[in-house]
């Protein structure tokens, strides 16, 4: 197991943070298309990303400073629901807020993918807590990216 660790500062303050990692509204502004939140611990975390389902629960909830959920995706066998721990810790600093993101309890094979999702994603947390239209979210799993080349052209080479 291994564990991805990032930090983001917002030009927003931590309640407001918080209330885009708490409410379906706020959560798919930057993640997901689709969400389904019950932000008290034991209440359901659900996000659809990218066509693939995100689920888990809230472990921990302290407004506005931290937030804690399972995560793992349904169907999976290397990461099934609930199976790694993503805490996002929110940090009042100049101008607004810095997040820390600790990803822990991951398999080895997923962290490449986790850290590729989440160098994507926290910039889209910015931008939507500062009020801004983070824009459409064209971002697909690396495991879903298209090869360069097709089995007939690699069959040529």
């Amino acid at each position: 197991m291994t564990e991805f660790a990032t930090s983001i500062d917002i030009e927003a303050p931590p309640e407001v943070v918080f209330e885009f990692l708490t409410t379906e509204e706020g959560m798919t502004a930057w993640m997901g298309q689709h969400a389904r939140l019950d932000p008290r611990p034991g209440g359901c975390f659900a996000v659809g990303i990218a066509g693939h389902a995100v689920r888990g629960e809230y472990v921990l909830v302290e407004p506005p400073r931290r937030v804690v959920v399972s995560w793992g995706m349904a169907g999976s066998v290397e990461l099934p629901p609930g199976a790694s721990t993503v805490e996002f810790t929110l940090t009042p600093v100049a101008g607004g807020t810095r997040v820390d993101l600790r990803h822990s309890d991951l398999p080895d094979p997923a962290l490449a993918g986790h850290a590729d999702g989440w160098s994507h994603f926290l910039p889209r947390l910015a931008v939507a807590a500062t009020g801004a239209d983070a824009g459409a979210d064209l971002w697909r799993p690396l495991g879903d990216r298209l090869p360069t080349t097709t089995p007939h052209e690699r069959d040529l080479s």
